[in-house]
């Protein structure tokens, strides 16, 4: 019996070729493996019917029927078997085949067919989980544009992403995904590049500026010379990581091998004691040629061997499904084991869309004189920041009436004017170029966070705007605490904002002010401490620390450093599907203890009934397939749903097209 499963990726293996169709040959390849294997399982099928009702039986001691119903279909046995034999391997494959020779010797026809109509059908649930965990990977490819917009010898028309080449000139319109690395040629935008480079605010683009693709264009048109495609992009990068990702064998999955091995040896050994002890007591030769081959056959190691990988690669398809990419068995195992979770703060528990957080009033003024101000200055800016003073401008109920003037100045603010007064809205550099009171400004010490409001000549404020927590953060926190496990939250801000969004998330572990090298001493700590911990993070300084960590989990926004540092990818961002994944590892695990346990179990009270002479090789032929069907089944349990779908995807470009 084939105990042993593909794996879930493979070079090559995932998204459509270049033409956008599955190559004929590997279509054709599964095809015909599905032709022979179900054409095997019928003339086996039909080969036990035939044998029950003796069908044409022209030899009296031998089914003509029975043995070539059984010799072709379990062809993959035996051709498994002599290949162990050759490279001196004891496997279950080798002591079915002789069991299965010997029940053929002594005329158990059906007992040989029965089992061999079982495995072939053990083998089809196999391949079924690890196709459904590729099919699963491969939605991964959506999070890029399939079509493009380029202009070329002044004409502008759609071409497929997989056709873009460098030079050419991409437009990518607001709201847009950009499908290429580049240089910005013409054009001034925000984008959200916080995909590739991990930055929690949008970044203003103008010409000359580089972009990347899998970032989002937030606020105006962009025309961009393509100098990366596809795989040659830094988002492309991840894809192709995963592509190539070797699946290593979790500690568990070389522990259910190493059990499958001693199984089979114990099934020999008290195959051969049942034997000498039969001779030994004088009992009828048939009698114990029976309850011998009834010992090799009622010993089933498959449950674990097969079951094992199975539960491994159903879990890691399942994972996938809801948007956490995970890249080796081995991580899936640790993940399951994990105690402590330290989560980075900026990209990671929040989402990276502003909101105005605090307001400063100057000179006794009312904050909604503040913001009524900024308000009317950004009424007619797209730059995201503008969103949110005009959110809170609505919210506090306040009348927003059009500028007189406008003018946007990229990288510095904007400037209106206003019953007969102007109105600066911007950084430092802008109120200084507008000759505001150098006194007074520098009087205010490090405004660098904050966005300052002049109104007549006068600074009247100064509004803070900040990221806003991720809306399934807390729940997924409380998520992780009610499965017993303790978080920490870090971050390289100031004690007050950490303080204040651990407050929101109900965390009492933050630390604050930290540099990379501390992060890593923090979960260098816990684990010296005996703590089995995972780091969250998304930026380049979380790359040391997702490398120290027993597993490093990346969010799928964060930077290409990140995400290559990391074992597990959470494509979707969401944190929530995060706490989904530690559940499915924990089942996973559970799962395959019980396969354990339920295997040795089943093949202990076997193998003693089948010495005794308590049961026929007909019986032990069915403990040994219905409890390996079990166990797989069992693993199968953690496919994925057909109807699942891939999390994350646009939901921040939706986000942003709505705003």
């Amino acid at each position: 019996m084939q105990c042993e499963t593909e794996p879930v990726v493979q070079r090559g293996a995932i998204g459509p070729s270049a033409d956008g169709r599955d190559s004929e040959a590997e279509h054709s390849h599964k095809h015909n493996v599905d032709w022979i294997t179900a054409s095997r399982i019928a003339l086996v099928g039909v080969g036990i019917v035939a044998v029950w009702l003796r069908w044409w039986e022209p030899l009296a001691k031998v089914s003509v029927i029975g043995v070539t119903a059984a010799l072709v279909g379990g062809w993959p046995i035996y051709q498994k078997a002599l290949q162990n034999l050759r490279q001196r391997r004891m496997t279950m494959e080798l002591s079915m085949t002789i069991a299965l020779l010997a029940a053929l010797a002594i005329g158990q026809f059906e007992t040989a067919l029965i089992i061999i109509f079982f495995v072939l059908i053990a083998e089809v649930l196999e391949g079924l989980t690890v196709d459904r965990g590729r099919h699963a990977i491969k939605h991964m490819l959506d999070l890029l544009p399939r079509e493009a917009t380029i202009r070329q010898d002044g004409v502008t028309q759609q071409v497929a992403a997989e056709r873009l080449q460098t030079g050419q000139i991409v437009i990518v319109k607001p709201g847009s995904r950009l499908p290429v690395d580049g240089v910005v040629v013409d054009g001034h935008s925000a984008v959200d590049q916080s995909p590739i480079t991990g930055e929690s605010m949008p970044v203003e683009k103008a010409p000359g500026d580089r972009v990347y693709a899998g970032t989002i264009n937030q606020s105006g048109a962009l025309e961009v010379r393509a100098s990366g495609i596809g795989k040659e992009t830094a988002f492309g990068k991840i894809i192709e990581a995963v592509e190539h990702a070797e699946q290593l064998r979790a500690p568990i999955q070389k522990t259910a091998d190493r059990l499958a091995g001693y199984l089979v040896y114990f099934a020999f050994v008290c195959a051969l004691i049942t034997l000498i002890i039969s001779v030994a007591l004088g009992r009828d030769m048939g009698v114990t040629i029976r309850a011998t081959i009834s010992v090799i056959i009622v010993a089933g190691a498959c449950g674990v061997a097969a079951g094992t990988p199975l539960a491994i690669l159903g879990a890691i398809g399942r994972a996938a499904r809801i948007g956490a990419v995970i890249k080796g068995g081995i991580y899936l195992e640790s993940l399951g084991h994990v105690d402590t979770v330290v989560l980075d703060k900026t990209g990671t528990v929040t989402l990276g869309l502003p909101r105005v957080t605090s307001i400063q009033p100057m000179d006794g003024l009312a904050p909604q004189a503040v913001v009524e101000a900024a308000a009317i200055a950004e009424r007619k800016s797209e730059h995201p920041l503008a969103k949110a003073i005009l959110d809170k401008a609505a919210e506090l109920s306040l009348p927003v009436v059009e500028p007189e003037q406008f003018q946007y100045t990229p990288g510095k603010g904007v400037v209106c004017r206003h019953a007969g007064q102007e109105i600066v809205v911007g950084n430092l550099r802008l109120l200084k170029e507008h000759n505001y009171d150098p006194r007074q400004l520098a009087a205010l010490g490090d405004v660098e966070r904050f966005t300052l409001v002049g109104r007549g000549g006068r600074l009247i404020g100064m509004l803070g705007i900040a990221d806003v927590v991720r809306p399934e953060s807390a729940a997924a926190i409380a998520d992780l605490r009610r499965m017993g496990m303790d978080t920490v939250l870090l971050t390289g801000d100031s004690p007050a904002i950490a303080q204040d969004v651990g407050r929101q998330l109900g965390m009492r572990d933050v630390r604050a002010g930290l540099l990379p090298d501390q992060k890593v001493a923090v979960i260098q700590s816990l684990r010296a401490k005996g703590r089995k911990v995972v780091m969250i993070g998304d930026g380049i300084n979380d790359a040391p620390a997702l490398a120290q960590a027993d597993v490093g989990v990346a969010m799928g926004a964060g930077t290409d450093v990140a995400r290559e540092s990391a074992d597990i990818v959470l494509i979707g961002n969401d944190l929530l599907h995060f706490a989904q994944t530690v559940r499915i590892a924990r089942r996973c695990r559970g799962i395959i203890y019980a396969n354990f346990s339920g295997t040795l179990i089943v093949d202990g009270i076997g193998v003693a009934l089948a010495a005794i002479g308590m049961l026929s090789p007909l019986f032990a032929a069915l403990i040994h397939v219905g409890s390996e069907l079990i166990f797989i089944l069992n693993s199968a349990r953690l496919l994925p749903g057909t109807t699942a779908t891939f999390a994350g995807g646009e939901a921040k470009a939706r986000r942003t097209r709505r705003g």
